[in-house]
């Protein structure tokens, strides 16, 4: 099944710093009603991209993304905001369901969608949370690779990916929270990761989009990716999955892949979640090339990647253990 591109997807409204902005809490979120989206302008008047950042996240957003995210179609980060992660999901969502596929929330999406069950939940932190915390990471490969391994940075990082938030989404939603052990924060109630058996899985890259299908051809994941670039596009065909690899080094060679800053050595960058690949690699037949994650979340489909499929790390993480060896991975232009 091939989803065509969505080249008029656009935002929900985005309001302007000087209109009121709902109440940010926990409570909201969990109360909120997707349904007040529906009636939403495309966007405000004088609305920028800029302004995004002027503002404050979303109860009925955060909402709407976490139930997707328990549907088996990413946004990717849950961050409070609308853009085109939510639109593919809801597109991926709509063509789960056997809907009419265009990417916009619906009161035939909305009804198929809202569960009513609260979304934000708790979590104690604990000792080990913090144990695992490691100082700040360099961004030269050639530092990095004096390292042993790439973890987290902050417990609230951590929290953030193990939750699929954005770290600003988490904090707002625990205003004063030291992220010690003991205390309790309220977090997105993600659900469990989807269980399965992977059988193909398509690279839209028009769509910038991953999507895995059973083997009767039913669609049951679908992931926003950034896949490849204009200077490093990804490959074309047809490629099979060789293996799958938790936690992987990452072997830079600059005579293969690309050059980071002046490194012009071959260098062996040690595991974790903040290494170039991120927590997980899918490795493909064609070589150099797999799926994997990222130690920037926030930026996939936002940027582009030197020709590789990435994907946030919990969606890496999730599809991978759904795939076994022998699965073909098409890429679609």
């Amino acid at each position: 099944m091939r989803i065509a591109p969505l080249f008029s997807l656009g935002l929900l409204a985005l309001a302007t710093p000087a209109i009121a902005q709902p109440t940010f809490t926990a409570e909201a979120v969990n109360a909120a009603d997707i349904g007040t989206l529906l009636s939403t302008p495309a966007r405000a008047p004088g609305w920028t991209p800029a302004s995004l950042r002027q503002i404050a996240p979303d109860p009925a957003k955060v909402r709407l993304q976490i139930l997707l995210d328990r549907a088996g179609t990413s946004p990717g980060v849950i961050d409070g905001y609308d853009g085109d992660n939510v639109r593919k999901a809801i597109f991926a969502f709509e063509t789960m369901r056997g809907l009419p596929a265009d990417g916009q929330l619906d009161d035939d999406v909305l009804g198929a969608l809202e569960t009513g069950d609260q979304v934000i939940g708790t979590y104690e932190v604990t000792a080990d949370d913090i144990a695992a915390i490691v100082p700040s990471i360099p961004s030269d490969y050639a530092e990095m690779a004096q390292l042993e391994f790439l973890g987290y940075t902050s417990v609230s990082e951590a929290l953030g990916e193990r939750f699929h938030m954005a770290e600003k989404l988490l904090v707002a939603l625990n205003p004063g929270s030291g992220f010690a052990p003991g205390d309790t924060v309220v977090v997105a109630a993600y659900g469990p990761d989807l269980e399965g058996e992977v059988a193909r899985i398509e690279a839209d890259k028009s769509l910038r989009q991953v999507r895995a299908y059973d083997a009767e051809d039913r669609l049951i994941a679908a992931y926003p990716a950034t896949i490849g670039s204009e200077d490093n596009p990804s490959p074309t065909g047809t490629h099979i999955v060789e293996a799958v690899a938790p936690m992987p080094n990452y072997t830079y060679n600059p005579k293969i892949n690309f050059q980071q800053g002046d490194n012009t050595s071959v260098l062996t960058i040690p595991p974790g979640p903040n290494g170039p690949v991120g927590s997980m690699w899918i490795d493909l037949s064609e070589p150099t090339y797999g799926i994997h994650g990222t130690p920037e979340p926030a930026k996939i489909d936002k940027t582009g990647s030197h020709g590789c499929i990435r994907l946030t790390n919990w969606d890496a993480n999730e599809l991978a253990a759904m795939v076994t060896p022998g699965v073909p991975v098409v890429f679609l232009d």
